[in-house]
């Protein structure tokens, strides 16, 4: 009877505990629904075997990429964050030394009071080398489940299991971790928030926080929705809110001493066009000139670490001998798309109304703006080959319609990253068509459904696909002497969710 409710207390304090780390997620981060369903189906499985008291997770890891202060030291030390510098900081140092001391894992253990705590090892992408030891090395003992069931820490000279901890690590370069230890992980990326994540973490969250801390009521500073998205826009360019939370702190800071100096004050409502006066002018100012249709220029998708990017590229034709010249801080990977584009097209000469001896009487300039910013990657290879076509042929390229997509030599479009952020930047631009490999189909599902309510999706397989839909122009061309004109491709899905 005894264990019978020792085991209904813990299960209560399992479940109070679970509660508790879902209201903080909540409280702290908005949507990221499946990298939450992961987190917390691991903490649920964890807690319920403490409650019977052994751990199935054995020796599992969670990677946790991209995002700084995931987890939080539980006050009652069941999580214990710690951090690993030196080889001694892991497996401690032997008593006869006169440093003696246990390592910080021994330690967190004893802190936790536990021997199957969860334990956070943080930062572990700025693991360092020096004449006392790698760190790596003794963390590999730590976290590779074939090896840690016998650890032994060099000042209890004892061998431990640690078999039964769970280990969260947080990085923000995977880039960095030793590979040996990145093989042994279970990685869970998280990415940028969107804009529109910013948007209702700012309206819910940010917002009260920051009146609260300043001292002033809810009646006496409204932001408006418009003002929000602009400071999130023209203000801010992050992958997370700290700058937007500082900018609200900002305008609250000045209205608070409105409220204090002013005797008449009542409130304010802060506007877009305040920002201004409240700011300064918009640091990430956007290009509002109306856009047109354009021979030679398309716009693009990018991914960046602060979300996704409009990336227009731009060709020029020019009487030549033929000669290539690729500009604006394109890496190897962006210059390789751009000559596969080139020869895809080529080969499509005819069909395109092209003249075949193109290559060797013309050249060809391709450019991507901001040429400060380094590009690279394969995504833009049918924006590129669109781009050709459309200077080739002398025909506009509609301005209302983005493109993601890696191409090859025989046209077809192989899928790409990053399409949740790619889509979000194309609604911000205001783009209303958005083509995308048919690999990446699946993906849909994590896009915004607010993206998916204005932007039209259209899946495609090759690149015979992509020009007509980027360019009706060439529907209506008049044939050529031996030369079809080409024919809208079959088959062409249109996707609006």
């Amino acid at each position: 009877m005894k264990n019978f409710w020792k085991i209904v207390m813990l299960t209560v304090l399992c479940v109070s505990l679970l509660c508790g780390v879902t209201a903080m997620a909540e409280a702290d981060r908005f949507q990221f629904e499946k990298t939450n369903l992961t987190v917390f189906e691991g903490n649920t499985l964890e807690l319920s075997l403490i409650r019977q008291g052994n751990c199935a997770a054995d020796g599992e890891l969670t990677f946790v990429s991209g995002r700084e202060n995931i987890a939080t030291v539980d006050e009652n030390g069941v999580v214990t964050d710690i951090q690993v510098t030196k080889n001694g900081d892991t497996a401690g140092i032997a008593d006869a030394a006169v440093e003696a001391m246990p390592g910080r894992i021994m330690a967190a253990v004893k802190q936790a009071g536990t021997n199957n705590p969860l334990i956070l090892l943080d930062e572990i992408d700025k693991l360092g080398q020096s004449f006392k030891g790698d760190p790596s090395a003794s963390l590999l003992e730590v976290l590779d489940p074939e090896q840690n069931s016998a650890f032994q820490d060099h000042y209890i000279d004892l061998p431990f299991d640690l078999s039964h901890v769970l280990f969260v690590t947080t990085a923000n370069d995977a880039s960095a971790i030793p590979g040996p230890l990145y093989d042994r992980m279970d990685v869970i990326t998280l990415g940028s928030y969107t804009a529109e994540e910013k948007f209702h973490i700012a309206s819910k969250y940010l917002v009260p926080k920051q009146l609260k801390k300043h001292g002033i009521k809810a009646a006496q500073l409204r932001f408006t929705p418009k003002a929000l998205h602009a400071i999130i826009e023209d203000y801010t360019r992050e992958a997370g809110v700290r700058t937007l939370e500082r900018t609200i702190g900002t305008i609250c800071r000045k209205v608070a001493r409105r409220i204090v100096t002013e005797e008449d004050f009542k409130s304010y409502s802060v506007k877009p066009a305040d920002l201004e006066d409240l700011l300064g002018p918009a640091k990430f100012a956007k290009d509002k000139d109306e856009r047109r249709d354009e021979i030679g220029l398309v716009n693009g998708l990018a991914w960046t670490s602060v979300g996704g990017e409009l990336l227009p590229i731009e060709v020029a034709v020019m009487n030549g001998t033929g000669k290539i010249q690729l500009t604006g801080s394109l890496g190897d990977v962006m210059k390789e798309s751009a000559t596969t584009a080139i020869t895809c097209i080529r080969t499509r000469a005819e069909t395109l109304g092209i003249s075949p001896d193109f290559y060797a009487k013309k050249d060809i300039h391709i450019h991507a703006p901001e040429s400060a910013v380094p590009k690279d990657g394969p995504s833009a290879g049918i924006a590129m080959a669109t781009a050709v076509t459309s200077a080739l042929c002398e025909e506009p390229i509609a301005h209302d319609i983005a493109m993601t997509g890696e191409i090859t030599l025989q046209g077809r479009v192989l899928p790409i990253g990053g399409l949740r952020e790619k889509s979000m930047a194309a609604y911000k631009n205001g783009m209303k068509t958005v083509i995308i490999p048919h690999g990446n189909i699946a993906d849909l599902a994590e896009v915004d459904q607010v993206v998916k309510d204005n932007v039209r999706f259209v899946p495609v397989r090759r690149i015979d696909e992509v020009l007509p839909i980027a360019m009706p122009g060439l529907l209506n061309r008049e044939t050529k002497p031996n030369t079809p004109c080409p024919e809208p491709a079959h088959g062409v899905q249109t996707l609006r969710q």
